[in-house]
Formats: structure tokens, C-alpha cells, sequence
């Protein structure tokens, strides 16, 4: 299992995106996730990464995006030797009831299989609204249920909405080779290891799940170059 940072994290940064790569680089994390490229060249991009030693471990991609222009986007990432796409944020909408979340388990389905058909994987990336109570069940546990994508587990907003994210690392065997591991105090995000998730014991139910890539994040840093440092020796630490 490898370290890599959500570059969400360092967007208030006034950086350049392959300066900040560079700055990635001279840290313990070996992949970053990408947050869109912004106006950066892909080729400087994949020169950048290259640079600094880092792998492209997945990009965030909104659904309309991929829903309208999917070979566009898929162009793009693999010009950054991108190979997994992941979808950020479905609005609490989409939660509400199971009618709601079949309907977007079906879009996820059918942008999962046009993806395989290009060789690149889809992903989901969930909040904390995603786990509404929905009686026998929540969104969250409809919409494993009802796809058999890799899910993206947030274990910061899995916490804040009141669930035990190495349980759920559990259920989610083989189907996690991604995970945020995000600290949060109540529902605020706050500098990993200060706040209430179980650091240790979601690294090790990760590894345990198949995890091949522990990516930070920090939604709201004070201070994203301070982020940084701390995140990586963080991980850094705990991935020894």
C-alpha cells in the first residue's frame, strides 16, 4: 500500500500545477489524485510527474462531464498516464430514497462499462450524505448493492456521518483500491491524527481489504504547505 495525496487539498496554493508537483515530490507521498488539471499542458503534466518521481493514481471527474464528453476526458488522463477516473460527488438528491439511488446506480453502471471498454477504471467517492437512513437500508449500503464498482471510501466523512469506516473497510473487500484517509472533528475536517478516526486501525483494515493506495486529503487546510508536510510524514509513518 502506497501513500498519495488528493491535490484538492493544495488548491489555495498559488502554484502552477507542475511546480506543484515538484513540491509533491520532495515528500514521502509516491501518487498524487488530481482535482482537474486546471490550465496545465497534459504533456507538462506527465513531464512533471515524471520529474518528481510520482505516479497518477486516479482524477476526479464530475458525472456530467463524464456523461457528455467521456472520450474527451479519457484522452486527457491517459496523456498523464491516468487510468482510473473517480466520481467526486453525487448531491444528496441522489440519496434520498432507494428509487433515487437505483437511478444513479445505473448511471454509474452504464459509465463503468463504457470506461472498461477503454481500459479504465470508475470509481465513486462518497461524503457523509450519502449514508441516509432509508429504513432497511442507507443510500451508501444501496449503492454498493446495487453496482459492483470500486468505491472510494472516504473514511473521514464515513466517520462523521456515524459509521465505522474499518467495518465498512471490511465489507468493501477487493473493492477499495482507493481510500481517502481524511480526519475529521464532528463533521469538520481538521490535520490528520488530531481529530476522531482511528488512523492505525483504518491502515491496517485497509491493507486487509486490498488497498493498493492510502490518498490523503484535507478538504479546508489553515495552511496547505504545512498540510503537506504533516500528511506525508503522517502516512509516511504509518505505511513503513
Amino acid at each position: 500500500m502506497r501513500p498519495a495525496i488528493q491535490l484538492y487539498t493544495l488548491r489555495d496554493l498559488d502554484v502552477e500545477l507542475p511546480d506543484l508537483l515538484a513540491r509533491v515530490g520532495e515528500t514521502a507521498f509516491e501518487g498524487v489524485e488530481f482535482a482537474g488539471l486546471g490550465d496545465a499542458d497534459p504533456d507538462e503534466v506527465r513531464d512533471a510527474l515524471d520529474d518528481a518521481d510520482l505516479d497518477a493514481v486516479a482524477a476526479h471527474v464530475g458525472v456530467d462531464d463524464l456523461e457528455t464528453d467521456l472520450d474527451g476526458v479519457v484522452e486527457t488522463y491517459r496523456r498523464v498516464d491516468c487510468d482510473r477516473l473517480v466520481v467526486p460527488y453525487l448531491d444528496d438528491s441522489h440519496f434520498r430514497s432507494e428509487a433515487a439511488v437505483a437511478d444513479a446506480a445505473r448511471r454509474l453502471r452504464d459509465l463503468d462499462a463504457r470506461l472498461a471498454d477503454r481500459d479504465v477504471a470508475l470509481g465513486y467517492h462518497n461524503h457523509d450524505h450519502e449514508f441516509t437512513d432509508l429504513g432497511e437500508t442507507t443510500g451508501f449500503d444501496a449503492l454498493v448493492a446495487e453496482t459492483d464498482l470500486d468505491l472510494e471510501l472516504d473514511v473521514g466523512w464515513a466517520t462523521a456521518a456515524g459509521r465505522n469506516p474499518v467495518d465498512l473497510l471490511g465489507r468493501l473487500r477487493g473493492r477499495v483500491p482507493v481510500v481517502h484517509c481524511k480526519d475529521v472533528a464532528g463533521d469538520r475536517p481538521v490535520e490528520l491524527g488530531t481529530g476522531d478516526l482511528d488512523i492505525d486501525a483504518c491502515v491496517r483494515a485497509a491493507r486487509e481489504a486490498g488497498t493498493e493506495w492510502l490518498v490523503y486529503e484535507h478538504d479546508d487546510p489553515d495552511d496547505p504547505e504545512a498540510s503537506l508536510a504533516h500528511g506525508a510524514a503522517t502516512l509516511a509513518d504509518r505505511l513503513d
